[in-house]
């Protein structure tokens, strides 16, 4: 047996943070959006779950046995131990929800071959708040913590999007202890376009304090033909959305003169 999946980059069109419940986490509204590449997954049958880590960003994963492709497999029924490598092309610590998007591949590998679980949401949402998002990868609207998904017709499919990195990790949990605790509202109504450009990312200022070259790269994009410029999730990556495909990679090919030593990746909206 042969499987192989893309761990489609996640990224926020828009992410409002309502306010921090009791529990620790927090209340949000997102607006969930996937591109078509990211980190590479393949498995085969083993006598036993294997992980093998390469690519690019495979030194940022200094705990293989605490991967979450691993524990993705531990929570998941499977006749057969799955031998899985992992091609790590996207940035750790990033706000694209890589290692959720990994675990999300993981559960799709799992379900094309075994099937899974009437309860595979819950489960998912064990591993972390984007995994359930991140097993189909398609736009949707999350709420709660971030697993209450609500799938939406996306005006957006097949935009061309960019996205940035300066090269530096931010872990969640100090943007979100940043955040200055103010209830902006909740998403727009209407179709995602709009919500999209009437939304926001409210960890945005937080993200910068914690990492001042966001502004950086935020202000660099802006500087492009771009339609829509924002920080994804909790950073340090950003996006950008434009009208074709050659003005996307006319404004990759600026930011890579500009500034070689960022991360980019070019795609399009699913």
């Amino acid at each position: 047996m042969q499987l192989s999946e893309t761990a489609y980059a996640k990224i926020n069109l828009a992410l409002h943070v309502r306010r921090r419940r009791e529990d620790g986490y927090h209340e949000l509204e997102s607006l969930f959006a996937f591109v078509d590449g990211g980190d590479r997954l393949t498995a085969r049958s083993a006598a036993q779950d294997e992980l093998r880590v390469f690519g690019e960003f495979a030194p940022q994963l200094t705990d293989p046995f605490g991967n979450i492709i691993l524990r993705a497999l531990g929570v998941l029924p499977h006749a057969d131990g799955l031998a899985i490598q992992l091609e790590k092309n996207l940035p750790v610590a990033a706000g694209l929800g890589g290692g959720s998007a990994d675990a999300g591949a993981v559960f799709r590998m799992v379900r094309e071959a075994y099937g899974l679980p009437d309860d595979w949401r819950e489960r998912a949402a064990r591993l972390g708040a984007d995994v359930p998002a991140c097993v189909d990868s398609v736009t949707c609207i999350g709420r709660g913590t971030g697993t209450e998904l609500e799938v939406v017709e996306s005006d957006l499919a097949g935009r061309s999007v960019l996205l940035v990195n300066p090269r530096l990790p931010l872990t969640t949990g100090p943007v979100f202890a940043a955040w200055d605790g103010t209830d902006r509202g909740g998403l727009p109504e209407g179709p995602c376009s709009r919500i999209a450009q009437e939304g926001r990312n409210d960890l945005e200022a937080a993200a910068i304090g914690l990492c001042p070259p966001i502004a950086d790269v935020l202000a660099a994009l802006r500087a492009t033909e771009a339609d829509l410029v924002r920080m994804s999730g909790s950073g340090a990556t950003c996006f950008a959305l434009y009208r074709s495909h050659d003005v996307m990679q006319a404004a990759a090919q600026r930011l890579a003169a500009e500034q070689p030593g960022w991360w980019r990746m070019e795609g399009r909206l699913r």
